[in-house]
């Protein structure tokens, strides 16, 4: 939807049917933005992609921002979502308190949010509440902290850990290569002639 009017009628739309929930709407750099309080985000998201004007069907991505002392609260939990119905992104935003940093998982709603949820969590520590599998995505088990915290200490030193399949040895003579294939003048001048003919 590139039409700044139907944007906004599009808001309007959502704002007489899920009002309730929202704090703010806004159409922010060509997509609707809404920002809900944490304890709705079950009932507005289900109620966001069930709807039959609004089917909000398709989970892009959730991400977190730290706002350090910068924002109303530490984190803020970002939802990208499209309509497929009606080609409209929805950007939604969602405070999350450092002192209790929870936020309920939408990965019963959308399939696709659990493995970004995982990571959201490895990386900043925000815990999706009902997630089934929550836990380190990309960091290791025995990783202590939250790397993108704005934070976390850069020279931060982790645990050292046993090697889970220690090797014997490491040498150049343990490693297997093929041949290379050689390529002379000849070679390359016959492959031509006969590409001609």
């Amino acid at each position: 939807m590139t039409n700044v009017s139907e944007q906004n009628a599009f808001l309007e739309l959502i704002n007489s049917k899920l009002g309730h929930y929202i704090v703010a709407s806004s159409v922010d750099k060509g997509d609707l933005a809404l920002r809900i309080n944490r304890e709705s985000v079950l009932d507005f998201f289900n109620l966001l992609k069930l709807d039959s004007q609004l089917q909000f069907n398709l989970f892009l991505s959730v991400t977190v921002v730290d706002w350090m002392d910068a924002g109303e609260e530490r984190f803020e939990v970002v939802y990208h979502l499209l309509s497929t119905q009606s080609k409209t992104r929805l950007r939604v935003k969602v405070w999350v308190p450092e002192q209790d940093c929870k936020i309920a998982s939408v990965s019963k709603v959308w399939a696709g949010a659990g493995f970004m949820e995982r990571e959201a969590w490895d990386m900043y520590g925000v815990v999706f509440e009902g997630h089934d599998d929550l836990r380190r995505i990309l960091m290791y088990d025995e990783f202590v902290g939250y790397p993108l915290r704005k934070d976390y200490p850069v020279q931060a030193k982790q645990p050292r850990i046993q090697l889970r399949a220690p090797e014997v040895s490491n040498t150049a003579l343990n490693m297997k290569r093929d041949n290379l294939v050689k390529i002379t003048k000849k070679s390359h001048l016959e492959e031509n002639s006969r590409k001609v003919a």
